[in-house]
C-alpha cells in the first residue's frame, strides 16, 4: 500500500506543477525579463572616492561644503520590482576619505516623505521591513567575500561579514532583533566600530557614514581599488534599487556583479582593540533546594591587527553572556544563555571556519567551542586565532581550551587550520584541520580533516562538494563523509540536485551533526513568473522538491515530496500553499509523548502545511501557519499566528499562539504555546525589551526583561532579570535570576 500511495504522490506532484506553471504563463511575463533584465549589455559601474578637503561631521545632515563639491555616484537601477529599469526616486552617493576612515553620504530624495518607513531603532535590527540604505565593499576585490554597512531612517547601525558571496545559510529567528549564525554566509553578528547619522525633510531622507580603516581588512599597498555595491530600499513601494545591477535571482551578497571604487588611498599602520568585561548576577533555583548563586566573571578580547590584511585574537575567560533567550527553547523553565550569540574571539572571519556545502553538514562550527552536549556552556580559558590573508590565500588558524564541567566534558585543547583559494569564476578550494585532545590523564583524542570547493560554470550554474574524514580511537567503521550539490539559477528558473553521505563513525566533535550513518538525496525544480496584467501580483513561484534519508541498508528512515506555488504579492504579503507527501520510517519504538510509544514501521502520510503573512512592513502585520496534516500512526492539526505592531521607531511588540492537536494509535495530546515579546527603543543604542510566554507542555510561565546601553561594536551595559514560575503541579516560582554585564572596547592605533 504505501508503494502505491507514493506513486500516487508522485503523479498529483506532476500534475499539479504542471499545471501551476501553465496558469502562470497564462498570465503573461513581465517585461524585465526580456531587454530590461538582460545581462547583454551590462558592465560594472566604476566611481572614485576623492580625498576630504574637510572632516565631515557625523551628524546626518549634509550640509558641508565638500559634499557639494564631491561628483555624485548616481546611475541606480531597480533589482526589484522591474528589474534594471529606472527607480522611481532619485538616490545620490559620495564617498571620500582621509587618513583615518571611509566617509559615505547618500542623499535618498523621495517625492513622499511622509511615507518613509522609519523601522526599528535598535542595532542590527532587520532592515527588510523599513527603508534602508546599504553599502558593502569588497576590500580584497576577490569578488566572494566582503563588509556590509547599513542603516535605516532611525538612524541604527547593521552591519555583518559576507563570505562566498553570501551562500552559506543565514539563519533567521522571531523576534525583535535579526539573529544569524556567525557560520553561514552573511554573518550579521559581526560588530564593527564605526558611526552612522541620518535626517529627514521635505525633500525625503539622508544618512551619512563613518567607517574607519582600522575596522576594515585589505590588502597591501597604499591605493587601492575596492569592489563597491550600493542599495536602497523604499519600502511603502517594495522597490529596492541597486548601483551595480544583479538579477534578480541574486541578492546584494552577489559581490561578482559588484562595481569598482578607485582612488583610494589607505593607511597601513597597525591596530589594536581591547574590550574587557564583567559579569555579576544573582540566582536562585527553587528546584534545588533554595540554591542561591552570586557568580562574577571577568575577562576579554584583545585584536591585534598584524598587518592590514591580518588580524590576531586573543581571549582570556570568553565571555558567555551571548545568547538570547528564545521562545522555541527546549526547557521553558530555564535562561542560561541569555544573550545573542556574539562572542567577539569567535566573529572576524567566521565564515571562514566553517567548509562544506550549503545548508548542509559543517565539518567545524566555531559556536561548538565551549558548547557542550545539549548546549550546556563550557568556559574557555583561553585562546588565540589568526586570520586573513597571506599570499593570496585565505588562511586560518585556532587553539583554545575549555574548562572542566562535571559530567558534561572533560577539560579539552583544539587547535584548527583553515586554507582557502578564491579563483576566478566564482570558484574556490579549501582545506581543514581540527584537532581535541582532552588535558586530563585520559588523552582522549578526535581528529578531523576535510576538503572542499567550489566551481562556477557561467552565470548561473554551480558544483559545491566536500569531503572529510575523522579519526577517534574505538571507532573503526566508516568514518567519512561526502557531499555534492549541483545548482543551475536563472530569473525563471531553479534546479538543483545534491547527494550527501556521512559515515556510521564520522565524528567531528568541534562541529556540527544531527545525525550519523545515512545516505540524503535531495532535488528540487522551480519557476518564477511575474504577471505583467496583475499589478497587484508580484510573484508566482510553483516549485516542487523531494528530499530522503535512508540507511546504508536500504531502509528509508524519513523522506518528503513538497509541492508549493508561493505566492507574493506587490506589497510584500505572501501566501503558500504547500501539499506534502511524507514517509516516517522506525526500526525502535519512539515515545512522541510522556507515555504514547508509537512502535516500529513506515508510516505514510499527506499534508496540508499552508504559510501566509500580511504587509511586513505595515504598522500592523500578522504571519500564520495552518496544517492539516498525518503524523506517525495518526494526525496533527494546528494552527499558529503572530500579530506585530509597530509604532514610529520607538515601539514594537507581538502576540505568537500556536495550538497542536496529535490524535495518534497509541494516544492523544496537544500544545499550547504563547509569546509575547515588547521592545521599547530610546535611540539606537538605548533600549528595553521584554519577552513573556506560556507553554502548557512544561506547566509553566516564563519572562525575561533586558535594558540595554550600548556603546561601539555591540558593547555597552546590559542589565537582565528572567523568572520562570510554574503552573497546576509545579505551582510556585522556579528560578530568578538577575545579571548585569559591563563591557567596554579601548582603542589603540599607530603602534
Amino acid at each position: 500500500m504505501s508503494s502505491a500511495r507514493s506513486r500516487r504522490g508522485g503523479w498529483t506532484a506532476i500534475v499539479l506543477v504542471v499545471s501551476l506553471v501553465g496558469v502562470s504563463r497564462a498570465a503573461g511575463q513581465d517585461s524585465s525579463d526580456s531587454s530590461a533584465g538582460s545581462d547583454a549589455s551590462w558592465a560594472a559601474p566604476v566611481a572614485a572616492a576623492a580625498r576630504a578637503s574637510q572632516t565631515p561631521v557625523i551628524d546626518g545632515r549634509l550640509d558641508e561644503e565638500l559634499w557639494s563639491l564631491t561628483p555624485a555616484i548616481e546611475g541606480f537601477v531597480q533589482f526589484e520590482p522591474r528589474e534594471g529599469e529606472a527607480p522611481t526616486e532619485r538616490t545620490e552617493v559620495r564617498i571620500v576619505f582621509d587618513d583615518e576612515a571611509l566617509y559615505v553620504a547618500a542623499w535618498l530624495y523621495d517625492s513622499d516623505p511622509a511615507g518613509i518607513v522609519q523601522g526599528e531603532a535598535i542595532r542590527d535590527a532587520d532592515i527588510k521591513n523599513s527603508d534602508a540604505f546599504s553599502v558593502i565593499l569588497d576590500t580584497y576585490l576577490d569578488r566572494q567575500n566582503g563588509f556590509l554597512f547599513a542603516t535605516n531612517p532611525a538612524g541604527i547601525e547593521h552591519d555583518g561579514q559576507v563570505s562566498k558571496e553570501g551562500v552559506g545559510g543565514e539563519v533567521r529567528r522571531r523576534g525583535m532583533r535579526q539573529e544569524a549564525g556567525s557560520g553561514g554566509g552573511y554573518n550579521v553578528n559581526w560588530d564593527g566600530s564605526w558611526t552612522v547619522a541620518t535626517s529627514v525633510d521635505e525633500r525625503g531622507w539622508y544618512a551619512e557614514f563613518r567607517i574607519p580603516f582600522t575596522t576594515l581588512r585589505y590588502a597591501g599597498g597604499r591605493e587601492q581599488r575596492w569592489g563597491l555595491n550600493l542599495s536602497r530600499q523604499i519600502r511603502r513601494k517594495n522597490e529596492v534599487d541597486f548601483w551595480s545591477r544583479v538579477p534578480r535571482n541574486f541578492d546584494f551578497y552577489r559581490l561578482s556583479r559588484a562595481g569598482t571604487l578607485g582612488g583610494l588611498e589607505v593607511p597601513g599602520h597597525r591596530t589594536a582593540y581591547l574590550t574587557p568585561y564583567v559579569l555579576a548576577s544573582a540566582q536562585r533555583d527553587y528546584e534545588a533546594a533554595d540554591a542561591f548563586g552570586y557568580p562574577t566573571e571577568l575577562g576579554g578580547d584583545l585584536k591585534v591587527g598584524v598587518t592590514p590584511s591580518l588580524t590576531l585574537d586573543v581571549t582570556y575567560n570568553t565571555d558567555f553572556a551571548q545568547v538570547e533567550v528564545d521562545d522555541q527553547q527546549v526547557n521553558l523553565t530555564r535562561f542560561p544563555l541569555f544573550f545573542p550569540e556574539k562572542r567577539p574571539f569567535f566573529l572576524e572571519n567566521a565564515g571562514l571556519f566553517s567548509a562544506g556545502t550549503p545548508q548542509s553538514v559543517e565539518l567545524f562550527f566555531s559556536r561548538r567551542m565551549g558548547i557542550g552536549p545539549g548546549g550546556v556552556p563550557v568556559p574557555i580559558q583561553g585562546g588565540g586565532r589568526l586570520t586573513g590573508k597571506v599570499a593570496g590565500l585565505t588562511v586560518g588558524a585556532l587553539h583554545i581550551r575549555t574548562g572542566d564541567v562535571a559530567g558534561v566534558q572533560p577539560e579539552n585543547a583544539y587547535s584548527v587550520a583553515r586554507l582557502q583559494r578564491e579563483l576566478p569564476s566564482r570558484s574556490r578550494v579549501g582545506g581543514i584541520f581540527v584537532s581535541r585532545v582532552t588535558t586530563d590523564s585520559s588523552g582522549a583524542w578526535n581528529r578531523t580533516y576535510g576538503l572542499d570547493g567550489r566551481l562556477g560554470i557561467g552565470a548561473a550554474a554551480t558544483i559545491d562538494a566536500y569531503v572529510a574524514k575523522t579519526e577517534t580511537p574505538g571507532r573503526t567503521g566508516h568514518d567519512g563523509a561526502y557531499s555534492v550539490r549541483a545548482t543551475y539559477e536563472t530569473r525563471a528558473w531553479e534546479l538543483w540536485a545534491r547527494v550527501i553521505e556521512v559515515g556510521e563513525d564520522f565524528n567531528p566533535e568541534a562541529g556540527f551533526l544531527d545525525r550519523r550513518g545515512y545516505r540524503f538525496y535531495e532535488a528540487r525544480v522551480g519557476n518564477k513568473v511575474r504577471p505583467s496584467s496583475l499589478p497587484w501580483l508580484r510573484e508566482l513561484r510553483p516549485h516542487t522538491s523531494w528530499k530522503g534519508w535512508f540507511d546504508f541498508d536500504g531502509f528509508q528512515e524519513s523522506g518528503q515530496l513538497h509541492i508549493d506555488n508561493h505566492v507574493e504579492f506587490a506589497n510584500g504579503a505572501f501566501f503558500s500553499p504547500a501539499v506534502n507527501f511524507t514517509r516516517e520510517g522506525l526500526k525502535a519504538p519512539f515515545e512522541v509523548a510522556p507515555g504514547i510509544v508509537v512502535p516500529p514501521g513506515t508510516y505514510d502520510n499527506f499534508d496540508l502545511a499552508w504559510r501566509y503573512n500580511t504587509n511586513p512592513g505595515a504598522p500592523v502585520s500578522l504571519d500564520g501557519t495552518l496544517d492539516w496534516a498525518g503524523f506517525l500512526s495518526g494526525r496533527r492539526r494546528g494552527a499558529g499566528a503572530t500579530i506585530t505592531v509597530r509604532r514610529g521607531a520607538s515601539l514594537s511588540g507581538s502576540l505568537r499562539a500556536t495550538y497542536d492537536k496529535l490524535d495518534l494509535a497509541e494516544g492523544s495530546f496537544d500544545v499550547k504555546l504563547v509569546a509575547w515579546r515588547l521592545g521599547y527603543f530610546f535611540t539606537p543604542h538605548i533600549f528595553v525589551q521584554s519577552l513573556v510566554q506560556y507553554s502548557d507542555r512544561f506547566d509553566a510561565w516564563s519572562s525575561n526583561l533586558r535594558f540595554g546601553w550600548l556603546n561601539t561594536a555591540g558593547t555597552g551595559l546590559f542589565l537582565v532579570y528572567n523568572e520562570a514560575r510554574g503552573t497546576g503541579p509545579r505551582e510556585g516560582p522556579l528560578n530568578r535570576a538577575f545579571i548585569l554585564k559591563f563591557t567596554r572596547q579601548f582603542g589603540l592605533t599607530g603602534f
